[in-house]
């Protein structure tokens, strides 16, 4: 199969993509050596990532040219975009980091939402994306979004400022979710939250790749040991699950990983 994706001819394996129609249900998943060349764009310290966390195998990070996929006309209808941002709450004034922000689907959305006096931090380990991120917004004359080139480890986010950290069908491909969740914890303003929206690996009815779902279950085993107390969830999505986490204060850092 073929994808013109901006004037690039990326040839896709019909394997990597579970089809319902002609609905591409699952990321695109570049071949291993372009998939590698984003870590290698990190600095040597960067720490090993792994390759699995916790009994759950780590997925490979969408590649930028799979960037349509992420602005398909069916999502809205897949995640009912609408109802998920309902479910935040959100207010004007606060900041907002879009985690895993690709080319702005939900940064865009949720912009306004915050306006005025509040702002996007959009955050990517890609600055293909951050440059798609900041074309869309141009266009759409949004100017309180701000694009964050992040690394596998770190998502370079202040300290303390962070009202709501969203992931988006993003956490489980974090390579390094240990050192992303320390700085996700450090970042969040009193008050804050991190709201994990994942693909539902319960339900056999979702049309997703395994490797790109989640369950609950899963999702409390990694982020309780890691300083984060659920206090909150909303199961009205279509697919996916929508998890809200609160700093669990009586939380000790380990002396190691």
């Amino acid at each position: 199969m073929t994808i013109k994706v901006y004037g690039l001819l990326v040839l896709v394996s019909t394997a990597s993509l579970q089809v319902a129609g002609t609905i591409p249900l699952c990321a695109f998943e570049p071949p291993s050596d372009v998939a590698n060349a984003v870590a290698k764009k990190e600095t040597v310290e960067q720490p090993p990532p792994r390759t699995h966390y916790l009994g759950r195998k780590i997925a490979i990070t969408m590649h930028y040219t799979g960037a349509p996929w992420l602005v398909r006309e069916s999502r809205e209808r897949e995640e009912d975009c609408n109802a998920l941002l309902k479910a935040l709450k959100l207010k004007p004034g606060q900041t907002v980091c879009d985690l895993g922000c690709g080319n702005g689907f939900y940064a865009l959305r949720i912009a306004p939402l915050v306006a005025p006096g509040g702002k996007v931090l959009g955050i990517d380990i890609q600055p293909e994306m951050l440059r798609l991120l900041r074309e869309r917004a141009k266009v759409a004359k949004i100017d309180n979004i701000v694009p964050v080139l992040g690394t596998l480890s770190d998502p370079n986010l202040p300290t303390g400022k962070v009202d709501l950290v969203l992931c988006i069908d993003a956490y489980h491909e974090f390579s390094h979710p240990v050192y992303m969740l320390r700085a996700i914890r450090k970042s969040l303003a009193p008050g804050g939250r991190l709201v994990l929206a994942e693909f539902r690996e319960e339900d056999p009815n979702v049309p997703i790749k395994p490797l790109h779902k989640m369950s609950k279950k899963q999702v409390l085993k990694e982020l309780v040991p890691n300083g984060f107390r659920l206090v909150e969830q909303y199961d009205g999505l279509p697919w996916q699950h929508l998890m809200f986490f609160a700093r669990d204060e009586h939380w000790q850092e380990p002396a190691t990983d």
